[in-house]
């Protein structure tokens, strides 16, 4: 086992290592930026004997450097930027999420559930919570790992097996979720930025991949019972907790006013949500648009339905009223100030992001610009084409290829922004939709999460686990959650190519097939 532990450490090292080479991801953008430039004035002379697939003219990569183009680029900055989609997607969503959980809703309703669950179903409701918790951002990590220690060594279970099984859900099954979340449009509004390179006039659903992460819960809920109570907690029977019993922390219950306060929140959501489901109903209602086959028929599911393009102010308004009426009924608010004060707090955090979403704005907006995303795309197709591979084996170099650049790059967003422009529109031209484009990419994203060291919470997992085994390292950690990285692999990999072959919707107005509709020869 120690040698086990030593070859782990050892290879650990060298991804971190080599991690830490790369440059911070807001610099990678700039950097990126200016070999877009570089290349766009040393490609735009060339001719590419390539015709745009849409408009069916000769293909030609335009100068980034030349006078007018970057003369254009600084006049339009501002509005690159402020225009830039993922950022006020997920700006407005943390003002809902902040309310929720710092006003103690979010955290009063986990241990409500987590606490009356039956031993026997202990390790999958808090997978499943864990799923859960992604709707909360980062919520999950600092609060549903910890108490998943907490819960099973109340239960005589050993808590480094709850840890795991609380990192398994909320990290290595992050693209798993049947609550719509902030994740599903920002990640969704980057795979739109990327098709829009091939198809200026695509539209894609907020959540173009609502059915499949439905679906994928109840896999990794299942999978990761598995991998906990059969691989995992076995492993860890010789491991001693020598933590002195002083030091343990107890599982807190929710005091009667907290319950109350948390009832109250819970219940005014409901309200909420009832209100917007008799708002949405009548035929005529203001929320409906019209049908896309059908333009005399209102539906819900349109794309330019009032009810999808607000998705995100909808998650925000139901997680805001909870945590207000929480806020106010447990005593934790004593004026408005403090719901103010708990956004501002969310905002806090979100600072890096923003200087992130600067620079990608610009990254993209001069990708998309020169044109060498689409050059990229067609040479690209046209080499798969000539390899004739499977449209499902090229789905899997998807998931293979996000599994192994998460490695090193940590943020899903930061990743998929690197890789939309590239993927998405080559795959448009083998006839792969974005929706099923962005699917692999979502699995492969999640299943390295819980292995990489560079992910920020990381360090904060080994903190949790030696509040119990005092000489739980790095290496003790990936040791544990390795069997659940493979397995979720090839499982959702699996999952996804039978999900696909059976035919079963991706999500409401999402599809597995492109069709370019290019001009006649």
């Amino acid at each position: 086992m120690e040698s086990k532990s030593s070859l782990f450490d050892r290879f650990l090292n060298g991804i971190e290592v080599a991690g830490n080479k790369l440059p911070d991801p807001a610099i990678l953008f700039f950097l990126l930026m200016v070999i877009v430039w570089v290349f766009s004035a040393i490609l735009a002379p060339i001719d590419f004997g390539l015709n745009h697939p849409l408009t069916g003219e000769p293909l030609t990569v335009t100068n980034q450097l030349s006078g007018p183009a970057f003369a254009e680029f600084l006049a339009s900055m501002v509005n690159t930027f402020v225009l830039f989609a993922p950022l006020g997607i997920v700006l407005v969503a943390m003002l809902g999420v902040g309310v929720a959980e710092h006003s103690g809703w979010i955290d009063a309703g986990l241990k409500k559930l987590l606490g009356f669950t039956p031993k026997a179903l202990l390790t999958p409701m808090l997978i499943l919570i864990a799923i859960v918790s992604h709707t909360a951002a980062d919520a999950g990590y600092v609060l549903v790992i910890p108490l998943g220690g907490v819960i099973f060594y109340a239960a005589g279970r050993h808590p480094l097996a709850g840890i795991a099984a609380a990192f398994a859900g909320v990290s290595g099954g992050f693209s798993a979720n049947f609550i719509p979340s902030a994740i599903d449009p920002l990640l969704m509004s980057f795979t739109l930025e990327a098709a829009k390179i091939l198809d200026p006039a695509i539209a894609l659903n907020p959540l173009n991949n609502i059915y499949f992460t439905a679906a994928s819960s109840v896999l990794i809920v299942t999978v990761g019972w598995f991998v906990t109570d059969k691989i995992v907690e076995p492993r860890l029977q010789h491991v001693k907790v020598d933590a002195d019993a002083a030091d343990l922390p107890v599982m807190e219950t929710v005091t009667e006013r907290e319950s109350r306060a948390f009832w109250l929140g819970f219940f005014a959501m409901i309200a909420g949500i009832v209100g917007l489901i008799l708002w949405a109903l009548p035929a005529d209602s203001a929320l409906r648009g019209p049908d896309m086959i059908n333009p005399d028929v209102k539906t819900l599911v349109s794309f330019n339905a009032p009810l999808m393009r607000a998705i995100v102010p909808l998650i925000f308004v139901l997680l805001l009223i909870p945590g207000l009426v929480y806020g106010f009924a447990s005593g934790r608010y004593k004026s408005s100030k403090d719901m103010i004060d708990n956004m501002t707090k969310s905002m806090q955090s979100m600072g890096y992001y923003i200087v992130m979403a600067f620079f990608c704005a610009l990254f993209i907006d001069a990708f998309s610009k020169s044109g060498i995303g689409l050059l990229v795309a067609l040479k690209g197709a046209n080499f798969l084409y000539a390899l004739n591979l499977p449209g499902q084996v090229t789905i899997v170099g998807i998931i293979l290829l996000s599994a192994t650049v998460n490695l090193l790059v940590g943020s899903a967003s930061a990743k998929w922004a690197l890789i939309a422009p590239i993927f998405v529109p080559m795959l448009m031209q083998l006839g792969i939709s974005p929706d099923l484009t962005q699917a692999a990419y979502r699995v492969g994203d999640s299943v390295s999460n819980i292995l990489t060291p560079l992910l920020p919470y990381f360090p904060l997992v080994v903190v949790f686990c030696q509040r119990y085994v005092k000489k739980t390292g790095i290496g003790t950690l990936i040791s544990m959650m390795l069997p659940f990285s493979i397995i979720f692999l090839v499982t959702w990999t699996a999952f996804l190519l039978i999900y696909w072959a059976i035919g079963i919707p991706l999500s409401f107005e999402a599809s597995y097939e492109y069709i370019l509709n290019a001009p006649a020869p």
